[in-house]
């Protein structure tokens, strides 16, 4: 196999892993009457973010592609999950918070997302797992956002 095979191989499989992955949560979620991933990540980001965060600055840490990110804040604030303010630095500007709401929300979804993953990768042994994870960081420009996404 030339090199290039072996990485257009590894190229596939891990799109094949990510979209079964994704699916199978994103199911999970909706049997539990629950928002989707991309809601669970604009929450889990807020979450590590006490002091909220400027939407452009939110957009560049997610782990979803988030399509009309503008429109999806505005839904996720209509449901009380999260809540605008006004930047301290500069009065025009816009930061986003997680409402209590919303971190009650966060943590609903984690434990069925919790249990999807740990059922999607039981084929991994922690050894494995970590293997995984120090491999896929070298593809990344920055290794710290190779960190959990719990």
């Amino acid at each position: 196999m030339t090199e290039f095979a072996a990485k257009e191989q590894a190229w596939t499989a891990l799109n094949r892993v990510q979209r079964r992955i994704y699916r199978a949560s994103e199911r999970a979620l909706a049997e539990q009457g629950l928002p989707n991933l991309k809601w669970y990540d604009v929450l889990q980001e807020l979450d590590r973010a006490e002091e909220g965060l400027r939407p452009f600055a939110l957009e560049g840490k997610l782990l979803f592609e988030q399509s009309s990110f503008s429109r999806q804040a505005h839904k996720m604030m209509d449901a009380g999950l999260i809540e605008q303010t006004t930047s301290p630095q500069d009065r025009r500007g816009r930061v986003l918070k997680l409402s209590a709401a919303g971190k009650a929300m966060r943590t609903r979804m984690w434990d069925v997302y919790r249990s999807e993953i740990d059922s999607q990768f039981s084929g991994l042994s922690a050894e494995m797992a970590q293997h995984l994870s120090a491999l896929l960081a070298h593809l990344l420009p920055d290794p710290e956002n190779a960190a959990s996404h719990s």
